[in-house]
């Protein structure tokens, strides 16, 4: 762990120095250089996730693949929700609006006298090593993303912008990035206050966030695998998410002989949640992806990536 966070480091100040800091003493934003250097960090994890994805999971979806797709044109889409989220605009536009107000309430907190908490040091001796502590807050950062997920298909507004990312019918490995907008701000935000107020460390969480994001391009990918009987329970796999993006079937459930908001595999890294909370469903099926009634009724989700972004906002106010 040391030696990666010291060579990740050392890429990143060279990369700020040659290319960050000049651009931003060019713009006049001398008072940003703080801010400019930790986004750097999130750049470069950008870019050595989007290098990860073409020479690893690329080469992955060519030889094994789901579904032959004659025309790619979603799947484009797709990439541009990537760039716009691995490559730290989303992140930008987060820092000089909402983000900034949190860090100013963070701020007084501390001027305050309130102390800041760490998980970490609850168990002295236990997780004071950097890859314990790591594991540690991998487990509890997905822990909650099971919920925020299962709220995403719970809640009818919620679902109204998340049903966006389950549109897509050539499910690729570039398709986790496929949010409206106004649902990623929502779960950014959600997920900024945990990092604050259960003390992990600015590096530790681009790591989490990177790890995190690369498995998930793994899972949404046009890859007809699976890890196996055990495996499948341990970490998940292409064939356990696809099934949650499965049409009629992944986020919905059939209760009283209705069928209502729910589904099944809400699990973001972990199975284990979907497994306690009986949410979990093995069967090794690589079927289509999609919406309901997007299939079934011709419901429009958008082309493009402004189309997507405003009949997400009409699906929120009942006008779409």
């Amino acid at each position: 762990m040391d030696t990666f966070s010291d060579a990740f480091a050392q890429a990143q100040q060279m990369l700020y120095e040659a290319v960050v800091q000049p651009l931003t003493l060019w713009v006049g934003a001398d008072n940003l250089l703080e801010q400019a250097y930790e986004g750097t960090g999130w750049l470069l994890a950008g870019l050595l996730q989007i290098a990860i994805m073409l020479v690893v999971i690329a080469p992955l979806e060519k030889r094994y693949p789901v579904e032959h797709w004659a025309d790619r044109r979603t799947v484009r889409v797709d990439v541009i929700y990537t760039l716009i989220h691995r490559l730290g605009v989303f992140k930008l536009v987060m820092f000089f609006t909402l983000e900034y107000g949190l860090d100013q309430v963070w701020g007084w907190l501390r001027v305050k006298g309130v102390p800041t908490f760490h998980l970490d040091q609850l168990w002295p001796g236990v997780t004071d090593g950097a890859w314990a502590s790591f594991v540690l807050y991998l487990v509890v950062f997905d822990f909650l993303h099971y919920w925020i997920h299962r709220a995403q298909h719970q809640f009818e507004p919620w679902w109204s912008l998340h049903a966006l990312h389950h549109a897509q019918r050539q499910m690729s490995m570039w398709s986790d990035n496929r949010n409206h907008l106004l649902d990623d701000v929502m779960t950014s935000l959600i997920f900024s206050v945990a990092a604050v107020v259960l003390g992990v460390a600015p590096g530790q969480f681009v790591a989490l966030v990177v790890l995190g994001q690369l498995s998930e391009s793994f899972q949404h990918a046009n890859v007809r695998m699976a890890f196996g009987r055990f495996g499948e329970r341990l970490w998940v796999s292409p064939r356990f998410h696809r099934l949650h993006h499965s049409i009629g079937m992944g986020h919905e459930t059939v209760r009283d002989h209705k069928t209502v908001l729910g589904g099944c595999n809400f699990g973001v890294l972990l199975p284990v949640w979907d497994m306690w909370f009986r949410t979990a469903n093995f069967e090794l099926r690589f079927d289509a992806t999609g919406v309901r009634d997007q299939v079934e009724q011709g419901r429009d989700y958008g082309a493009g990536f402004w189309s997507q972004q405003w009949l997400g906002m009409l699906r929120l106010i009942g006008r779409a």
